[in-house]
């Protein structure tokens, strides 16, 4: 009997011992994210409401910005560990002077999602027509900023560029006037081009820079690099896991984004259909460094082309497992 007793208490004590025990933590990552609602920019988004992030053993604390510059500088500044939708320009030029940042994956190739807009009873019908009026794009660093600057150097223009924040309180500046042309991207802006009241006058892709290139990228600094590695792996693993979700015929993550954004599920799927095909958002390949290094420095960003030492050091995309 007294052995009887002995094992029950030891399984009592074992089974104490189980259903006490702490649940260990998810490992904390604070993101800076630009454009809040964008497409590409909610991918964190989607996966984290999915539960995606939390089966690789992560939780992400997000951070809305107005754009690329205010994203990179939380980076640079270790307020956050990772940054999402970077200007590849301003990256490289943040570099280039010294800053800890390292590229962990491409963002969003291609700019066709990006459009500039005027009123529609704007008398200006093109970028042409935009000497001595003022053209926005959201903040410094931004690949908005690098494709304004890209446009004023290509078509030789006398536009005065303007930062000012994220669609929503572009569209606003351009429809009281204080703002001559908009930027935005897709969903903001479709409902007003549905109904008649903006016209685009200009795409991304008509910085010949930028068509094809990779203008946005994901970013953290050197000391999560060097510490967090494994973590920053794992973030990238659900980040892609994400992503193939987003593109399969899984209805979940098209309705997950739809809510975020607070949106029709047919506006979500225009958006991710017509604007940005599954190669945009492929992390693991940035394209077009051999004319962008060079474009960098003629658009004033770096005063010389990173070297290919340099370049190896700044990218430092996780391997797919």
């Amino acid at each position: 009997m007294s052995r009887f007793r002995t094992v029950c208490s030891a399984l009592v004590g074992f089974a104490w011992i189980v259903t006490s025990s702490p649940t260990y933590a998810l490992d904390m990552l604070k993101i800076a994210a630009g454009q809040r609602g964008n497409w590409d920019t909610t991918i964190s988004e989607v996966g984290q409401r999915l539960g995606i992030f939390k089966k690789h053993g992560i939780e992400l604390e997000i951070l809305w910005t107005q754009g690329g510059g205010e994203t990179q500088q939380a980076v640079i500044s270790g307020s956050v560990e990772i940054g999402v939708a970077t200007g590849i320009m301003g990256v490289l030029s943040a570099f280039s002077k010294g800053a800890p940042v390292r590229i962990i994956g491409a963002e969003t190739t291609g700019a066709a999602d990006l459009f500039w807009y005027v009123p529609s009873t704007s008398p200006i019908k093109s970028l042409k027509d935009t000497n001595d009026k003022t053209i926005a794009y959201s903040t410094k660093g931004s690949s908005t900023d690098g494709i304004v600057s890209a446009f004023m150097k290509q078509y030789d223009l006398k536009a005065k560029p303007t930062a000012t924040g994220g669609p929503a309180p572009t569209l606003t500046q351009v429809m009281t006037n204080q703002i001559d042309v908009g930027w935005s991207a897709p969903p903001f802006g479709l409902q007003q081009l549905d109904e008649g009241k903006i016209r685009i006058i200009a795409v991304g892709n008509d910085a010949t820079v930028f068509k094809g290139q990779t203008v946005r990228l994901l970013i953290t600094n050197v000391q999560t690099l060097q510490s967090r590695k494994p973590v920053i792996d794992r973030f990238m693993k659900a980040y892609r896991e994400t992503i193939d979700l987003l593109y399969s015929n899984d209805p979940a993550p098209l309705q997950t984004y739809a809510e975020f954004v607070g949106i029709s599920v047919d506006m979500a799927k225009r958006t991710r259909n017509d604007f940005f095909p599954k190669s945009s958002v492929d992390p693991d390949k940035i394209v077009g460094l051999d004319t962008i290094v060079p474009d960098a420095v003629a658009l004033k960003y770096n005063a010389a082309p990173l070297t290919k030492e340099q370049l190896a050091e700044l990218i430092q995309i996780p391997p797919r497992q």
